[in-house]
């Protein structure tokens, strides 16, 4: 395979891609993640180069087709446009909708430049650093990226830890074939169980299905108020609307991509930072949330900024910052490559080719996004109803692909997606869940190395400098993830009276 190759299947790829993941990025409940989850499948037709193109199309239009609905109806379309409503909305109901978008999607190439070019710099060295690491130090990365959980459960820690550690528990059925004459499984499904639950189904049911059934409860109400873009009080115009910017639009790529290296943080998070940082460096904060194209330029500048930023740990680490990265992890496994500190000494090729999927896709987006955008914004007009039957259709198709043709997938991806709606009832994190299945194997894996090549002894893990270094860096992740679940506790208790 030459991973450097690029042409007009490429470029196909990565348009259906970005146009794909502008749709569910745009229908507010539908992800960049759940549109990942959905067309993962089709990687199995494609190698590895088309399939990259494919998914980074789908993850980048994703995030930018989020600004649509936060702009036009105040609604977010993914959780890193939160803060693209406070300016956006109120520029769009004086008028200037169609204003408002495009210095949105401007933005967001910036932003998305921004953060591949800190992908490009910072990662070989990362790797680099990492590639030393013997299966006690992966074993202790691993460990550190199960922290991501306690991020991720803000609000419900207890809960959120427990969804990973089960989440651990079910990745490890089927891994040792001695055990299985002694487990009590029922003989309809030894056979089915031998290998465990497969990754796909379960990201499907997980990120697809949940939604389709939360929908479905709520009945699938349509709330959207039409918004007048054909007669504009002002029209965008570059030099005007990106004058005296260029900070603001720096700041905001560095802090989305600084964001999306931390694991567990969040789009939500690289936002309300982006926007806080920008409104206190003002002249004029007080102007804030009444349609000023700073708060917005912030909002945008920092979300597509995640991009880039969440694939650094995962790529020279091995680590998913949040739910999309981990569903990238599940790419690149069904390809048979293993992501982590070997990734880009092993797959040179590969890597040239996530920078220019990435590259590609971020141009892709501001021309599909910028120039036709009166007709793209009638998306968020598309009825559920008439969409989720063919999402369902694809994932069950997707589901018994897996294994070329095994009902028990398409049985275990329902079943996952009820357990995730069940999970989802009781506030507990569908992401944790999905972190801890997909470390489980790795995490026991690099254990029972470790402690083989110790002769039994744990103190191994306390012995070398490096390991020590993470031990740290696994006591800062937890103390922080406490110390805000504490402060979070406190401001609803202050609330409460």
């Amino acid at each position: 395979m030459d991973a450097l190759a690029f042409g007009l299947p490429q470029l196909f790829m990565a348009l259906s891609g970005v146009v794909i993941g502008i749709v569910f990025g745009a229908l507010p409940g539908m992800t960049a993640t759940m549109a990942i989850a959905i067309f993962l499948p089709l990687t199995y037709a494609y190698d590895m180069n088309m399939s990259l193109y494919l998914l980074l199309g789908l993850y980048v239009g994703g995030i930018s087709g989020g600004l649509i609905p936060a702009i036009l109806i105040n609604i977010p379309g993914t959780p890193s446009s939160i803060c693209t409503g406070f300016d956006g909305y109120p520029m769009a109901k004086r008028g200037e909708g169609l204003r408002a978008l495009r210095v949105g999607i401007t933005a967001s190439l910036f932003g998305g430049l921004i953060s591949l070019a800190c992908l490009w710099f910072f990662t070989p060295p990362l790797a680099k650093v990492a590639i030393n690491f013997s299966a006690i130090e992966k074993f202790l990365i691993i460990l550190f990226a199960l922290t991501i959980i306690a991020a991720l459960s803000k609000g419900a820690m207890t809960k959120g830890i427990f969804a990973g550690f089960l989440g651990v528990l079910v990745s490890l059925i089927g891994q040792f074939n001695d055990n299985n004459k002694l487990r009590m499984v029922p003989k309809l499904f030894r056979v089915d169980l031998r290998m465990g639950f497969q990754l796909l189904p379960v990201l499907i049911g997980l990120f697809a299905l949940v939604q389709i059934f939360q929908e479905a409860e709520s009945g699938m109400v349509e709330e959207h108020q039409r918004m007048d873009l054909d007669h504009e009080t002002m029209g965008f115009n570059f030099r005007r609307d990106f004058k005296g910017q260029w900070f603001n639009v720096l700041r905001s790529g560095i802090i989305g991509t600084f964001v999306g290296v931390l694991p567990g943080v969040g789009g939500s998070a690289a936002s309300l930072l982006s926007y806080s940082q920008a409104k206190s460096m003002s002249k004029h904060p007080e102007k804030f949330g009444t349609g000023l194209v700073d708060g917005l330029i912030a909002s945008e500048g920092s979300n597509n900024g995640l991009t880039g930023g969440a694939l650094i740990p995962l790529l020279s680490l091995g680590i998913p910052g949040d739910s999309t990265t981990a569903v990238l992890i599940g790419a690149f496994m069904l390809q048979g490559i293993q992501v982590g500190p070997l990734f880009i000494t092993n797959n040179p090729q590969i890597w040239q080719t996530i920078l220019m999927a990435l590259l590609v896709s971020n141009i892709l987006m501001f021309i599909v996004m910028f120039y036709p955008i009166k007709h793209v914004v009638k998306i968020i007009n598309f009825p559920k109803t008439r969409i989720y039957p063919v999402i369902i259709l694809l994932c069950t198709v997707g589901a018994y692909a897996t294994q070329n043709g095994n009902m028990f997938d398409v049985w275990a991806m329902f079943a996952f997606g009820l357990f995730g709606f069940v999970l989802a009832k009781f506030g507990i994190s569908i992401p944790s869940f999905l972190i801890g299945f997909i470390l489980g194997g790795d995490l026991e894996q690099y254990f029972v190395d470790s402690i083989k090549g110790s002769g039994g002894s744990l103190s191994v893990f306390f012995a070398r400098p490096i390991g020590n270094v993470i031990w740290v860096l696994i006591l800062i992740s937890l103390g922080y993830a406490f110390w805000d679940e504490w402060r979070s506790s406190r401001k609803v208790k202050r609330g409460d009276r």
